[in-house]
């Protein structure tokens, strides 16, 4: 089980291979690994029993911080703090 801590936060750094890194919130974040595994067929095994890939994402947000979308190619997904300067 991912540690508490993680599910609040609030931006995530997102790396996929051949693209550059990029910040989000936890919405679009959700929203980018949802549309990632609906272009997913088939489906990681251990996803199948959840709905839908909007609840698949979200399961993964608080459990995970990668996904083998082919043969050796990840994505990845991390939990950050951003901080702002009073």
């Amino acid at each position: 089980m991912a540690d508490p801590i993680i599910r609040a936060m609030d931006h995530y750094v997102i790396l996929e291979p051949g693209k550059a890194d990029r910040m989000a919130d936890r919405a679009e974040t959700a929203a980018w690994l949802a549309r990632t595994l609906a272009a997913m067929d088939p489906v990681p095994g251990d996803l199948r029993h959840l709905p839908d890939a909007p609840a698949r994402a979200a399961h993964l947000l608080d459990t995970a911080c990668e996904l083998e979308v082919g043969p050796g190619q990840r994505v990845q997904w991390y939990a950050v703090r951003l901080e702002r300067d009073c």
